[in-house]
């Protein structure tokens, strides 16, 4: 008997006697696992090996995982530090992260589980501690550690919801292979005590081999096209940028131009032009993301003049400011942008250069950050679809209309409104759709007129409708997406996106 070098190696490798796994033959014969594979069907076939196949689970801790093993869960850490702090009366949860060492998305996580797990209760930013908890008894922490030492998960050694609990908590990755065990059968046992010869064979024709001739006189090896293959999956624009750059076509071919601008800007940019109170609550820390960096001096005087003087006195004979605290050094320094009405503020005040005489339209397609509670339709960073049309004598039935007109290229016909109230846009209303899958409605926008606080400061003397749209909700309508976080971030189902079929 002749066989191939590669059908030999795995021969001589395997047992009769006890089934070898893939892998192990692969480090035997120092031979690729896909290799071992594609000789051991060949052999198979030839009747000199059973192939025994089995499904296992692997549950491998993340990163993050993994910096928690060292330092402990947030929520036991709160725990702990809360007990240090004798909180069997409450303690004001701002304390307890500084002792506990929570930082960025660790003070939501621990918040998130620290009641789940019964070790205390936290109420109106106190936080009381149950004595009688047993963190070092943390089934999660537990768990995580098993697995970090090369525990299985396939004998229930870790209860299924456990696991479940992780993998939601992003601390696990699951994964399922396939196990192939090889077994000598006894007419391989035969042909090895009879001895097999090497063959020559090369997998592939060559240039060189059809001229030369060499072609006629070699052994091609056959090929099993039923045999597994590597999965490779192609790289492709993700389809949340499709959406976007679609939503930029159809603003375009709408008469729209596009804006662009600075991700971290002048809080002057961000909230004053739009007549929002610098003591006004969506300004604190809790929902901006403020930046340690130099201060924007760099802010137009007069305008800055103006914008101070509407917050103080309001506009025109009748109007009336807020008569609260005003400070410049709070107008130049810097955060990450809630939405991408800077831009706007930036293009109507003519500081970016754009020709604003009446009637204008521009848009823009851009990220915003927002220090929002993750929920399966809120996430600290989205795009918004910043819009707005300068012109003389717009009504909210022109805004309506340009909202119909835009989502019906989508296939979106049900829209509705409900009145609102903004700081900076007078009327206003919000923009909602039915969810396809659960028939809920969501929220997919804000809208309104900009006031005349807004406006004359900046130098307009027309209308100014404009609007924010979230682009991730539009996206939800579109493809019935339940879970924004399954389509980008930390929690983003691959597996999903590859399997959605792109809407046109």
């Amino acid at each position: 008997m002749r066989l191939p070098d590669s059908q030999l190696a795995v021969l001589e490798a395997a047992s009769a006697t006890e089934p070898t796994p893939v892998d192990r033959l692969a480090d035997e014969t120092e031979l690729k696992p896909e290799t071992v594979t594609r000789a051991a069907f060949d052999l198979r076939d030839d009747g000199l090996v059973t192939i025994a196949e089995r499904t296992e689970t692997t549950a491998d801790p993340t990163d993050e995982a993994h910096d928690y093993l060292e330092s402990g869960l947030p929520e036991v850490r709160l725990y702990r530090a809360a007990i240090e702090a004798d909180a069997d009366d409450a303690v004001e949860l701002g304390q307890l992260i500084g002792a506990a060492g929570l930082e960025g998305p660790e003070v939501d996580i621990a918040l998130a589980n620290f009641a789940r797990k019964g070790y205390g209760t936290i109420d109106s930013g106190s936080v009381t501690a149950d004595p009688d908890a047993d963190p070092d008894s943390d089934p999660e922490a537990d768990a995580l550690a098993t697995l970090a030492d090369g525990g299985s998960v396939d004998n229930d050694a870790i209860d299924a919801d456990l696991l479940d609990q992780l993998e939601r908590r992003d601390l696990i990755v699951r994964r399922e292979h396939t196990v192939r065990e090889i077994t000598l059968t006894d007419d391989a046992v035969t042909a090895l005590m009879e001895g097999i010869e090497t063959a020559e064979t090369v997998d592939r024709l060559t240039p060189e081999m059809l001229t030369s001739g060499e072609w006629v006189d070699v052994e091609f090896s056959e090929y099993n096209v039923e045999a597994d293959a590597p999965s490779i999956e192609g790289g492709r624009k993700h389809i949340l940028r499709q959406t976007a750059d679609r939503a930029k076509d159809v603003l375009v071919g709408m008469g729209f131009q596009e804006m662009d601008g600075p991700h971290a800007d002048a809080d002057f940019w961000i909230n004053d032009c739009l007549f929002m109170p610098q003591d006004h609550p969506a300004r604190t820390h809790w929902d901006r993301f403020a930046l340690d960096v130099p201060p924007i001096q760099g802010l137009p005087d007069q305008l800055v003049d103006r914008v101070e003087s509407a917050h103080r006195d309001g506009v025109g004979e009748d109007g009336d400011g807020y008569h609260s605290p005003w400070d410049r050094d709070f107008a130049e320094a810097v955060a990450l942008r809630g939405h991408t009405t800077s831009l706007s503020m930036r293009y109507l005040s003519g500081f970016a250069g754009a020709d604003i005489e009446p009637p204008k339209r521009y848009f823009s397609v851009e990220k915003v950050y927002r220090n929002d509670t993750l929920d399966p339709t809120h996430l600290l960073e989205f795009f918004q679809i910043e819009g707005w049309v300068l012109a003389e004598d717009l009504s909210v039935r022109d805004l309506m209309g340009t909202f119909e007109e835009f989502y019906a290229q989508f296939g979106i016909t049900d829209i509705k409104f409900k009145p609102h109230y903004n700081p900076y846009t007078e009327p206003s209303f919000e923009l909602f759709g039915e969810h396809p899958t659960t028939g809920e409605i969501v929220e997919i926008g804000n809208s309104g007129l900009f006031r005349p606080e807004v406006l004359e400061p900046l130098g307009i003397e027309a209308d100014v409708m404009a609007w924010g749209l979230a682009l991730e909700r539009l996206l939800m309508l579109m493809y019935g997406f339940e879970d924004i976080r399954d389509v980008h971030g930390t929690l983003c189902d691959l597996e999903l996106l590859r399997e959605t079929e792109v809407l046109h």
